[in-house]
Order: structure tokens, then C-alpha cells, then sequence
């Protein structure tokens, strides 16, 4: 027997694993990406391997005979929610700013051997 409720998000589209880890469909993120990709989630009664699969309004999540029917409401955000993408931001920002860093870093170190190899070379005639 399947059990089926209705759960609100407050921001669309949400991914697949963080809907799971909100609604305690699975215990934390890492366990929510499991179960996705282990095949054990269904959306829209088909078996959904995407870890971040944008779900919508209307969308139907289904696990171990657990049924949730995905609704908007703006008005309505949980705490856990709130937190779980404050976290994502700041973590997206953090490897933003990683990234870049490392790209200057990188380009800056090639820029300077390429001119070391320029002043080491003779003129050609």
C-alpha cells in the first residue's frame, strides 16, 4: 500500500536530491544521490538516474511505496530548506572563487615562463 502527500517548495525548479533530502524521503544528500543512482526513484512513474533532475509543480516522486505529489508555494519555506540553499549558494560561490584563482594563478605562471623563454632565446635574423 502506498502512502501519497502533497509537499510544498517554495522555490521552482528544485533538483531531484535536495527535494529527497527536504522531505526526509532520504536521510542526507549523500544518501538521496544514492538512492537515485541505485535506480530507486521514480518521477513521473519512470525510474530517474539524474541527481539533479529539475522538478516542477504537478511532478510525482515515488520511493519504497512513499508517493509525493510536488506543489508551489512561495509562502511557505522550511527552515532546513532555507539552510540547504543558503549552504548550496555559498558552496557554488566558494568553488566559483576557487576556480578563478586558480585560473589566474595559472595563466599568470604560463604568461611568466613564456617571456623567461623569450629572453633566453637569441634574436632570429
Amino acid at each position: 500500500m502506498s502512502e501519497q502527500s502533497i509537499f510544498d517548495i517554495c522555490v521552482e525548479p528544485i533538483e531531484l536530491y535536495k527535494l529527497l533530502k527536504i522531505s526526509d524521503l532520504g536521510g542526507g544528500g549523500g544518501e538521496a544521490k544514492a538512492m537515485i543512482s541505485e535506480g530507486k526513484v521514480l518521477v513521473n512513474k519512470k525510474v530517474e538516474v539524474q541527481k539533479r533532475k529539475k522538478i516542477r509543480r504537478g511532478d510525482i516522486i515515488e520511493h519504497n511505496g512513499v508517493i509525493i505529489e510536488v506543489a508551489y508555494n512561495p509562502s511557505k519555506k522550511s527552515a532546513e530548506f532555507i539552510s540547504t540553499v543558503v549552504t548550496a549558494t555559498k558552496n557554488a560561490k566558494h568553488k566559483k572563487k576557487a576556480k578563478s584563482k586558480a585560473t589566474a594563478k595559472s595563466s599568470g605562471s604560463a604568461a611568466k615562463a613564456s617571456a623567461e623563454r623569450s629572453k633566453s632565446k637569441p634574436a632570429s635574423v
